[in-house]
């Protein structure tokens, strides 16, 4: 494993970074380094700017993930090693806008239906009802839900801010149930492996297979909105083998 690697994962350890932002910003690098054969070190706005026009226009990669590319290339730079970065000779791609098209009430309760494990089917409903993110939902502990108050605290969410969201009576119903048959300790969706809450991943497939499944005449149309699950396994793809010279 590179030094220059190590470096700087541990620069964005030490500046509190996310793991999932950690594991991003060093595969790009890494695939930055392998698409030049070169070290980073010895490279720079030239090769940064084909880097970034090379994701967009040959690997098709969303803006968004342009702008990941752009970030993880800059805290490189700056803050492993420590070199001026001119911003305003490589500008930041801008952001799309898009407008969420919002499910009916019908498409969601079709979604719901379709998911026959009443653990996962909560999942799902908790999410949609509390407005949660999946990460948010997979660790929820059942201390969090508060019957009392109405509410549901969210630890350590995006931004790892705590907060609480708004627990209805229609979720609570469902909670309590779920909650008389599969009695969880700890976590309240815990995983197959013991002590340890339930794989992003696991949910995301949930609902993937939720939408496969085949609706009424009425709603047979493309189903994609607020509702859907961020990929939360995101993993690259294999443009280089990562971590070989970086």
């Amino acid at each position: 494993m590179g030094v220059l690697r190590d470096q700087m994962q541990m620069d964005m350890e030490l500046r509190n970074l996310s793991p999932r932002t950690i594991q991003a910003y060093v595969w790009h690098v890494a695939a930055y380094t392998r698409l030049f054969g070169r070290s980073p070190a010895e490279m720079g706005e030239e090769q940064i700017r084909s880097y970034l026009h090379y994701l967009r226009t040959e690997r098709k990669v969303s803006w968004s993930n342009v702008n990941i590319a752009y970030s993880a290339l800059k805290f490189f730079y700056v803050n492993t090693l420590h070199r001026d970065w001119r911003v305003d000779k490589i500008p930041r791609p801008k952001k799309e806008k898009k407008l969420p098209v919002v499910l009916s009430p019908s498409e969601v309760k079709r979604i719901f239906d379709a998911v026959g494990d009443l653990k996962h089917r909560v999942i799902l409903m908790t999410i949609y009802s509390a407005g949660l993110r999946v990460s948010e939902v997979a660790h929820l502990k059942v201390t969090d839900i508060d019957s009392q108050r109405m509410q549901i605290r969210v630890d350590q969410g995006k931004g790892k801010k705590d907060r609480y969201t708004l627990l209805s009576e229609t979720l609570l119903k469902d909670l309590r149930e779920y909650w008389s048959v599969n009695r969880p300790q700890t976590w309240l969706f815990p995983g197959g492996k013991k002590g340890h809450p339930i794989l992003e991943c696991t949910i995301q497939k949930v609902f993937k297979e939720a939408k496969k499944k085949p609706a009424s005449p009425s709603q047979q149309r493309p189903i994609r909105s607020v509702i859907v699950l961020p990929p939360i396994c995101w993993k690259p793809e294999p443009i280089f083998s990562p971590f070989r010279s970086f």
